[in-house]
């Protein structure tokens, strides 16, 4: 395979914007320096991932992926370093000359991206015989043009058409040089097989003789195929999907989503329907933040999709009751994710697709604009007209509200939906609290650990029975967060620059700290303060190499000098190290920028994590004229420091080494050579200490 040329990987990686190219995958919000979002990776409902747009890096202090703008794409496309570099290149319209490949030679680079490839060749394949051959024109785009649709939507869905016939594609796809194998791990092919499941060698295509929906994720890389049949059939089924694969997993996918993203951030509201034809005529209407759920049940991976990009969702609902009642389950997964949820019902028969196509673009704006309401509201009226002449369905659609409303993440939120619960009922608010108490203690018995609670849903007042205040414990100003303990990482940081005070204001008043001897005495797991400071000695070389302690002396020349050229133990950040020190020897300064794409992931990772912090320091404590030691500014007060607290260590093992020695049956000779070394050891260790006292006293 060929090499892209470290010049242009430079150049691409300079070139790319990691708040663009993030902001293709989520909502980023500014928040001090660095913007935030919940985690594209894992679900959260509170934002912990980070951007830090100066240093052009990402890290989640949830889950811990971290990286630069090359590792994000790497990360969320579950792609190769090569393929992400391709991806960034096609972005910012950077050419890379590579040698040209014949399609044996694709299909050997991997697994994934041969599948991929297969599939983009099948979307093409069918989107050409759809414009460019006799059945595709006179019947597939026959049918769409007959629904409203106009070339320029299906050009920009690249819709298709598969010829009626057992192996058009099939044969189109290995004349062309690809595999059978990966039609078949796509799905596109079907291996027949006999009476006892054995493989009889006859293969046929999938899809025939259907209009075709290609589904595409969220950089527009298609994943697999929705698929129409035009055949008047019973026993055939109108719509036909791909199979689950490598590439394609239905319950991370949503139609649509690739061509709305943009219009669902700008718009800051998501439109979910319900199939294909939803999509494409609201899109050719102009709403163009559309998405479909394509037919399946809502899944945790699509509502996150959703809120990447807004946490507002309006669901447009058939006016079928069949339908709706279907659909309600999965609108309180919307809830629970956290999503503020609006729905809009059409007139009994109608669709989405078929209500804009009856009363036209404008009308049907109107109508979702005055129609929408929100989901509580909604369903709390549905279920009480239904229930309005029955004692004991009124009784049951009320506890049917109340499971959707303990699904609401926000307190606040839920107290209003129970006060509008109560209003549309007729029932007595306090009432309808304690009975939500009770279910909610009821999940939390079933729930695994038994009292841990409930999803995101708190009791109100003091417990089932005793309603009284209409608020969450939480929101009790008497009540007191419970201190939790600090991570290694936190202790570390604290013993390196000291200060209980400091910690406690960084990580919020019930953050508690235990010295490090009387925690080494209760826990093995204390941080090793030799990798700690070592860490700290590569995080300056790393972040701020080329910034001068002194004039024409750089911090990478001032630490090289100081500490030698090996001077770290662990075999990473000695190899790091290395690599900084070659850079500056060969007259360039390192670059974490740089550093952080490297093909390496344990060097990726080390660098993402050295550039990379979840606290910033309050400006709080400015206003109070609290002095902050800033390393930006006072860049030789933080490499004495930092190799004062190295040296120091090392000094500290060796006098543990002598002290263990003592342990052991020794002559005279040998025990007043360790005394002696002890002594020595100690005065350098005092030395060493007042030099430290000496630094840290600039600071004052």
């Amino acid at each position: 395979m060929a090499r892209i040329p470290k010049e242009l990987v430079d150049h691409i990686i300079q070139t790319a914007d990691i708040v663009e190219v993030v902001g293709d995958f989520v909502q980023l919000k500014r928040k001090g320096q660095n913007l935030w979002a919940p985690c594209p990776f894992h679900n959260e409902k509170s934002p912990s991932f980070s951007v830090n747009p100066a240093k052009s890096l990402y890290k989640c202090f949830g889950c811990g992926k971290a990286g630069g703008v090359v590792q994000f794409v790497m990360d969320v496309e579950g792609t190769s370093y090569v393929e992400a570099l391709k991806y960034l290149a096609r972005k910012y319209a950077i050419e890379i000359q590579e040698e040209e490949k014949t399609p044996q030679q694709q299909l050997e680079q991997n697994e994934r991206d041969s599948q991929f490839i297969v599939s983009d060749f099948a979307k093409n394949h069918y989107h050409r015989l759809l414009l460019n051959s006799e059945e595709g024109m006179s019947i597939g785009y026959g049918y769409l043009k007959e629904r409203g649709l106009n070339l320029s939507t299906i050009q920009t869905f690249e819709l298709g058409y598969s010829l009626d016939a057992w192996d058009d594609l099939m044969k189109a796809a290995e004349a062309a040089g690809y595999d059978k194998k990966y039609l078949e791990k796509t799905g596109l092919t079907v291996i027949r097989t006999d009476d006892q499941g054995k493989d009889t060698g006859r293969r046929y295509d999938r899809f025939r003789g259907r209009v075709m929906f290609p589904i595409h994720n969220i950089s527009g890389r298609v994943v697999g195929f929705g698929a129409r049949t035009l055949k008047r059939d019973d026993k055939m089924a109108k719509y036909l999907n791909s199979p689950e694969s490598e590439i394609y997993h239905k319950s991370d996918v949503l139609y649509g989503l690739f061509q709305a993203r943009q219009a669902i951030r700008t718009q800051e509201v998501c439109y979910l329907v319900e199939g294909y034809l939803d999509v494409l005529s609201l899109y050719q209407g102009g709403i163009k933040n559309v998405v479909a759920s394509s037919g399946t049940s809502l899944t945790e991976g699509q509502i996150r999709l959703i809120k990447r990009y807004s946490d507002n969702v309006t669901v447009l609902y058939d006016g079928d009751a069949a339908g709706i009642k279907a659909s309600l389950r999965g609108t309180d997964l919307l809830l629970e994710g956290g999503l503020n949820v609006r729905v809009v019902l059409f007139p009994d028969g109608d669709d989405p697709d078929s209500y804009i196509r009856k009363v036209g673009d404008q009308r049907f704006t109107e109508y979702i604009e005055t129609k929408s309401q929100d989901f509580i509201s909604f369903k709390t009226t549905l279920v009480a007209r239904e229930a309005s002449n029955d004692p004991v369905k009124k009784a049951e659609a009320i506890r049917d509200v109340l499971h959707s409303i303990a699904k609401v993440p926000d307190a606040i939120k839920r107290q209003v939906f129970l006060q509008q619960t109560s209003a549309t009922f007729g029932i007595d608010e306090q009432v309808l609290i304690t009975e939500y108490n009770k279910l909610v203690k009821t999940a939390s018995q079933k729930a695994p650990g038994g009292n841990s609670g409930s999803g995101n849903a708190g009791n109100y007042g003091q417990g089932a029975g005793s309603a009284n205040t209409g608020f969450p414990p939480s929101a009790n100003p008497r009540s007191t967060p419970a201190p939790r303990p600090m991570t290694d990482e936190e202790e570390a940081e604290m013993l390196m620059y000291g200060g209980h005070e400091a910690t406690v204001e960084i990580l919020g008043a019930g953050a508690s700290f235990q010295p490090s001897s009387a925690k080494a005495e209760a826990d093995e797991d204390t941080p090793d303060m030799l990798q700690v400071c070592e860490r700290e000695v590569l995080r300056l070389l790393v972040l701020y190499a080329g910034r001068e302690v002194e004039e024409e002396i750089s911090v990478a020349a001032y630490l090289m000098g100081q500490l030698g050229e090996n001077p770290l133990q662990k075999p990473l950040y000695a190899e790091m190290w290395e690599i900084c020190r070659q850079e500056l020897l060969a007259g360039r300064f390192p670059d974490a920028r740089l550093l952080a794409q490297n093909e390496r992931e344990d060097i990726r990772q080390l660098i993402t994590d050295l550039a990379t912090e979840r606290y910033e320091i309050s400006p709080n404590w400015r206003t109070k004229e609290i002095y902050v030691f800033n390393e930006v500014d006072l860049p030789k007060l933080a490499c004495d420091n930092a190799v004062l607290r190295l040296n120091k260590v090392h000094v500290q093992r060796e006098l543990d080494q002598c002290l263990e020695k003592l342990r052991h049956p020794l002559d005279d000779v040998e025990m007043f050579e360790i005394l002696g070394d002890i002594k020595r050891l100690k005065e350098l260790d005092n030395e060493l200490a007042g030099l430290l006292g000496t630094v840290v006293g600039r600071t004052a």
